[in-house]
């Protein structure tokens, strides 16, 4: 067992803001692809008719896309200007050059869009595989990040567990190189994408009947396009790969990376999380200096999707703390 966190860090507070409801009815938000270096990425905006609304960007999971956004931008876009990214191989954007899916080159890429798009500073949201590249982003670039949202990171483990993958031991296979290629290309074939989108709201969901049947649609719309994509297994497999070489190779430089976080920060998740351990989120929330933490019963690995009012809420009590400090 692991020692006890460092220090508790104070509970979320949930803001008593007007939000607008989960509008089913709104389709993907519009999305445009914008040159990066030499990375070609989409970004989707959330049009808020408010002008004095501080920009957003949002970072999604592993195998995610900006899509998975969709409805905590639509509840926030009278007070955030929201833009998600697709990261490298992911969702719409075009493949990582030079095949660098590592921590390191998503970051970079982040920094990198974050620094051309003249946008200012960001309030940095983020989830699973997006909350460790923003992790990185806030602690190499404080001048970026007004604040950092982490929706369940995908932090190094500080424990030995019976099994690292708590959700299927068949996980594994995918991070062995060859054994990956061969396990996702049966799955290609086996499984119809209804079917997959089915099992991975299963997945991230403790409670699969949350999530709208119009996002369902769309989230099966956008895997029929992601299998047309020839470099959409080779990105995901290789992100997990370089996920799992931080996580067990890099594990006390991703806990040093966490001190080093200057922004406010909020630290959301779900306590049925069966893909990063729920008892992780003290030991995060302690290791970040200036942090709160909140901690969602009933609730899976993606909250931002599973529960949007109430992570809004929780996002704006942060902003609200954050302005009273600074004025």
């Amino acid at each position: 067992m692991p020692k006890p966190p460092s220090r508790q860090a104070p509970p979320a507070r949930l803001s008593d803001a007007d939000l607008l409801p989960v509008d089913e009815s709104v389709h993907i938000w519009p999305g445009h692809h914008v040159e990066v270096g030499r990375s070609r990425v989409h970004i989707r905006t959330t049009p808020t008719d408010n002008p004095d609304a501080e920009p957003a960007l949002f970072v999604h999971g592993l195998g995610g896309s900006a899509h998975n956004w969709t409805d905590l931008a639509g509840v926030l876009r009278h007070h955030l200007a929201v833009e998600a990214i697709d990261l490298p191989g992911h969702g719409r954007s075009a493949p990582a050059p030079g095949k660098k899916y590592s921590l390191d080159a998503h970051a970079e890429v982040v920094i990198a869009y974050l620094e051309q798009s003249g946008r200012g500073a960001v309030h940095l949201g983020s989830n699973s595989l997006g909350g460790a590249v923003a992790v990185r982003v806030a602690a190499r670039r404080t001048d970026l990040v007004r604040t950092l949202t982490l929706i369940s990171p995908a932090v190094p483990d500080n424990r030995i567990r019976a099994f690292p993958l708590r959700s299927d031991p068949r996980t594994v296979v995918l991070g062995v190189p060859g054994l990956g290629e061969l396990a996702l290309r049966y799955m290609n074939s086996k499984y119809s994408p209804e079917q997959r989108v089915a099992g991975t709201i299963a997945l991230c969901f403790a409670d699969p009947s949350r999530y709208p049947k119009a996002r369902r649609n769309e989230a099966v719309e956008e895997l029929r396009a992601r299998l047309k994509m020839p470099w959409a297994d080779r990105a995901f497999l290789r992100s997990m790969r370089g996920l799992a070489v931080a996580q067990f190779l890099k594990a006390r430089v991703g806990w040093a990376t966490l001190r080093k976080i200057e922004a406010p920060t909020l630290v959301v998740w779900g306590d049925k999380d069966r893909l990063v351990a729920p008892d992780l989120a003290p030991y995060v929330a302690a290791a970040i200096p200036d942090s709160r933490l909140l901690v969602l019963e009933n609730v899976g690995h993606t909250a931002m999707m599973e529960v949007p009012d109430v992570t809004a809420r929780a996002l704006l009590a942060l902003l609200e703390d954050t302005a009273k400090i600074r004025s």
